[in-house]
């Protein structure tokens, strides 16, 4: 049960809450494995390149917002590799989910109100719908 665990994370407060949870998963199931995905949107990132002059710059920040779950990984001794996938941040993380066959999903939520949600999607609501596994969406 859940011996491949998705953990998709942002670098935002909900996604290392995530990571949290994820490694409360794996302590239950030591021979799990997590895989940690980090979607950068095709429309940020085209924007972030355009006004970085420096591309090695913006990967090092991109490896700096996944710091604390790199170290909450670490120090729990969590089997774990890293994906740095660029799209659409639902789509990209349902498909490398089916890809992959993982059985579970766990990501943050975004926290939106309802107003801001209906204009602007959301992630987490994405994936729910379309992911072919359980998804745990933290908050």
């Amino acid at each position: 049960m859940y011996k491949k665990i998705l953990l998709a994370v942002d670098g935002s407060d909900h996604s290392i809450q995530a990571a949290k949870d994820a490694v409360r998963l794996h302590d239950l199931i030591p021979e799990s494995v997590i895989d940690v995905v980090f979607v950068a949107d095709f429309e940020k990132s085209k924007y972030d390149i355009l006004h970085s002059h420096d591309k090695e710059k913006l990967d090092l920040d991109r490896r700096k917002q996944l710091l604390p779950i790199e170290q909450l990984l670490t120090e729990h001794e969590v089997n774990h590799h890293y994906h740095l996938l660029h799209g659409k941040p639902g789509e990209t993380i349902v498909s490398f989910q089916k890809k992959g066959q993982y059985e579970i999903i766990i990501l943050g939520s975004s926290g939106l109100g309802a107003l801001k949600e209906m204009v602007m999607g959301s992630v987490s609501k994405y994936v729910v719908k379309h992911a072919s596994c359980p998804v745990l969406v933290i908050k």
